[in-house]
């Protein structure tokens, strides 16, 4: 996976950052606001304004780091971002880059990704002066729901990120569903997690298609014994096989214990401040 570091900085870290920015420095409390925002798909303009709004909210509640779903700029499985997305770096992940000094936030969100002629459903990290940290490109595509579906990430590039609140592992959505993922994962001991989730099912199975949320993030956080940020979104995809199917939001932050630390509303939009806690070493 690449780094995305000027050549002048120390490269003791896997990723940029000042040398005091270490696991030894690791808050003890880490101030997370889950962005549950609306996304349509195609609607790169209507969608980087709500991921603003959101943003404004955050900073306004106290928040370190923004989190936002998958695919939040086009829609994930939208067959429109073969044409529409950009290669990272390229224009949306500058424009996020551009947002996170503006608010002097750290965001992690879900992005697509256009590389030559492939498709990626990605995810970055953006420090809050705009350094882009890491991408991680999705492994786990379902390829059957969008045709041509997208490239695969591998998964030998699955690391965590050394940043000023910890050291962060990063995943999207049905990565979360593989064990060798998070055997992975658990040798290189996060001190937590976030996960953009595009979360969506037929409108009969909501609210309690939710639980099922619930239940991997619960589980992999045990796994991990670190808390874990689960973001979903609100929408309904426009096409595919899964046409009309609804994302429900339902966000979900759990303790290393496996227990709820906050939900969010039931399809409905939200912002909301959680307190998540790092893992000791």
């Amino acid at each position: 996976m690449r780094r995305y570091c000027e050549p002048s900085l120390v490269f003791a870290l896997i990723v940029c950052g000042c040398v005091s920015a270490t696991a030894s420095s690791t808050a003890n409390v880490v101030k997370v606001a889950i962005c549950q925002i609306l996304v349509i798909d195609s609607d790169r303009e209507g969608n980087f304004r709500r991921i603003e709004y959101a943003l404004a909210d955050a900073k306004a509640q106290g928040a370190q780091i923004a989190t936002f779903p998958e695919s939040a700029i086009l829609g994930w499985e939208n067959p429109e971002a073969h044409r529409l997305a950009h290669a990272i770096p390229g224009t949306d992940s500058s424009r996020i880059q551009d947002l996170a000094k503006k608010f002097d936030l750290m965001i992690a969100i879900g992005l697509d990704e256009k590389d030559g002629d492939r498709l990626y459903d990605s995810a970055i990290l953006v420090d809050r002066t705009g350094k882009l940290l890491w991408k991680h490109r999705k492994i786990n595509v379902l390829p059957e729901l969008m045709n041509p579906p997208y490239a695969r990430g591998r998964p030998e590039d699955i690391d965590v990120i050394e940043t000023e609140f910890g050291r962060i592992a990063f995943l999207i959505c049905a990565d979360t569903f593989s064990d060798a993922h998070f055997e992975r994962i658990k040798r290189l001991k996060p001190d937590f997690m976030i996960v953009p989730y595009g979360w969506a099912a037929k409108l009969q199975e909501w609210p309690e298609h939710a639980k099922e949320l619930e239940k991997i993030v619960s589980k992999r956080a045990k796994e991990l014994d670190c808390d874990v940020v689960g973001t979903d979104l609100v929408g309904v995809m426009s096409a595919g096989p899964w046409k009309g199917y609804t994302y429900g939001g339902a966000s979900v932050a759990i303790s290393s214990a496996g227990e709820v630390i906050t939900k969010l509303r039931d399809r409905d939009t939200e912002v909301k401040l959680v307190e998540v806690h790092p893992r000791s070493h």
